[in-house]
């Protein structure tokens, strides 16, 4: 049985077509036409959703994703206006995902009106209260801001400026077996304590990587394995 599901990130959809040089709605049509000829079996989007965070944004970035949105969560970027998009994807906005023996739990990352991330305490509380509460055998932790160094000309700074408390509370679960991110429009791989980390490239540019657009398609066993295909366009 092929258990998997597809992250996408850092859409940067606005009212107007051009961000940063390039068509953010033509290249999210792209990635879309991509995985619907795919099998998965949901699709988590890690943040960034508009540029501007305009509520007409979020309803057309909900429009153009509408092919493949049926088992969905979604998670705020710093680019994000939460009230806007909790609204337009109130029933998907932080919710968790479960594909067989596994479970994908969201993380909200994000401060108000500061580029780099942080997870408040109440947030690291409910993300233990998640984890020790799963009925699932294997866990994702999925978050918008990378909590390790990107080892590229991205600038850490602007990451996860609290990593130490993040990786102090997750560090006791044997049963977490990857965490995934977006941010830094770059795909790369890491490796952590034997956690797989991932980071999710963007579907409108990348500070780092080719001059393409891209996402990630897990694959996950029933032994607690679980592989990234990234898919460049």
């Amino acid at each position: 049985m092929n258990n998997s599901f597809i992250q996408i990130s850092d859409c940067h959809i606005d009212d107007e077509k051009n961000v940063w040089g390039t068509d953010s709605q033509k290249n999210l049509n792209s990635i879309v036409n991509s995985i619907s000829n795919r099998n998965y079996d949901a699709l988590i989007i890690s943040g960034d959703l508009a540029h501007n965070g305009t509520a007409s944004s979020y309803s057309l970035l909900k429009d153009i994703i509408h092919p493949i949105s049926n088992n969905l969560a979604i998670l705020p970027g710093n680019h994000d206006n939460k009230l806007n998009l909790s609204s337009v994807f109130s029933k998907h906005y932080l919710s968790k995902l479960t594909i067989a023996d596994w479970e994908i739990i969201s993380i909200d990352s994000v401060q108000e009106n500061k580029t780099s991330g942080f997870i408040k305490k109440a947030e690291l509380e409910l993300l233990t209260k998640k984890i020790l509460s799963s009925t699932k055998k294997f866990i994702i932790l999925c978050l918008h801001h990378p909590p390790v160094s990107m080892d590229s000309n991205w600038d850490d700074n602007k990451s996860l400026e609290n990593s130490d408390d993040f990786f102090q509370t997750i560090d006791k679960f044997s049963n977490i077996k990857a965490i995934i991110w977006g941010h830094a429009h770059q795909g790369s791989k890491f490796y952590r304590n034997n956690v797989k980390l991932f980071s999710c490239p963007s579907t409108t540019l990348q500070f780092n990587g080719p001059k393409m657009i891209g996402y990630n398609h897990f694959n996950l066993s029933d032994k607690g394995e679980i592989n990234c295909d990234m898919v460049w366009l």
